[in-house]
């Protein structure tokens, strides 16, 4: 099934009610500095848990599929965590802790996979964003 979510305006400012086909719904908001109701993650904050959520899943996949034993595994993940950037330029921190008995030849291997996780080879490749307007 291809990836598919929607998004639609509330009667609260800012807020925004996002589902999918398989009947999920999620909701982002602004902060109260930025005129939201601070009701739910940001857009961005949304991004970069995808991000993490997807790192997660990768990591206990590959993890399965080697019998290796994680414990636990945590992301912090930050957008521009130094500050603003130059225009176009941006930079997501991303650690990963990991608990679990490990060889380091296995940390590498960790790394690797979740740099191969789908989320981070989408924001990692050229996207572009098709946009048309439809007005009712």
């Amino acid at each position: 099934m291809a990836n598919i979510a929607q998004a639609q305006s509330t009667q609260t400012a800012y807020r925004v009610t996002l589902t999918n086909p398989q009947g999920h719904t999620w909701y982002a908001d602004e902060p109260s500095d930025k005129g939201g109701q601070d009701t739910a993650p940001n857009p961005i904050q949304i991004l970069l848990s995808a991000l993490g959520a997807c790192t997660v899943v990768t990591l206990e996949m590959y993890a399965n599929h080697k019998g290796l034993k994680i414990e636990h595994v945590q992301l912090d993940l930050a957008l521009n965590p130094e500050g603003d950037p130059e225009a176009g330029q941006n930079n997501i921190s991303r650690k990963i802790i990991l608990k679990g008995d490990f060889t380091e030849e296995q940390h590498k291997r960790l790394l690797k996979v979740a740099e191969s996780c789908p989320v981070h080879k989408l924001l990692t490749s050229n996207i572009q964003i098709q946009t048309e307007l439809g007005i009712e």
